[in-house]
């Protein structure tokens, strides 16, 4: 029976290319999502065995997207792709139980090893960054939204993003109030009261992308 894979990326011709390279391989690609949001809901509907998983994501970046998979499916394994190699995102990735990290500019073969690796319960991580990634996990560095609780980082993220509170609310399934409330204890929490700062420190964070 083929490993399903669920294939989340915000650019279509970048799914296309992975649906063509798992497919080559024998697995089986039983959906695509767009952002991290669709991404936690599929998983949930589709049931796959791997979820691969883009960090940049729009709406909820990949490692809170990750944590929220597994969390709802323990039988899902999440394998995160990004373009950079950062630590505090790697050791997020790892504390949230993430198995698997590549980065993009490796070649395919890898992205199949890491593939291998988790359906078989083990961790992988891209040779060029795995001792950084166990440096900045054993050493405790911070998390980009350490001080934050899950549903607040995705607040966070949606107000660098643009979002209104009414906006964000809708995509919380909450009401404008609460998203005001979410938004201010966010402002609280981080010691910044200007939307501006906000965005900064989502981008410094890599929570979202500049």
């Amino acid at each position: 029976m083929p490993v399903r894979v669920l294939v989340v990326d915000d650019h279509a011709i970048v799914r296309a290319g992975f649906r063509a390279l798992l497919e080559g391989k024998g697995f089986e690609v039983s959906g695509e999502a767009v952002n991290g949001h669709e991404a936690v809901r599929l998983a949930r509907e589709l049931k796959p065995d791997i979820v691969l998983l883009d960090v940049s994501m729009p709406l909820m970046n990949g490692v809170d997207a990750g944590r929220e998979i597994q969390r709802a499916r323990k039988d899902t394994h999440v394998v995160l792709l990004t373009m950079h190699a950062e630590g505090h995102l790697m050791a997020a990735a790892l504390r949230a139980g993430i198995r698997a990290y590549v980065l993009k500019s490796q070649a395919a073969e890898e992205l199949m090893l890491a593939m291998r690796a988790v359906v078989r319960n083990q961790v992988y991580l891209s040779p060029s960054i795995s001792k950084f990634a166990v440096d900045a996990y054993v050493d405790g560095e911070a998390e980009p939204e350490d001080r934050l609780a899950p549903r607040e980082r995705q607040v966070l993220q949606l107000v660098a993003e643009g979002k209104t509170s009414k906006e964000i609310g809708g995509l919380l399934g909450v009401s404008t109030k609460t998203a005001e409330s979410y938004r201010a204890r966010v402002m609280t929490k981080l010691d910044i009261h200007e939307t501006a700062g906000l965005v900064r420190y989502a981008i410094r964070k890599g929570i979202v992308q500049a």
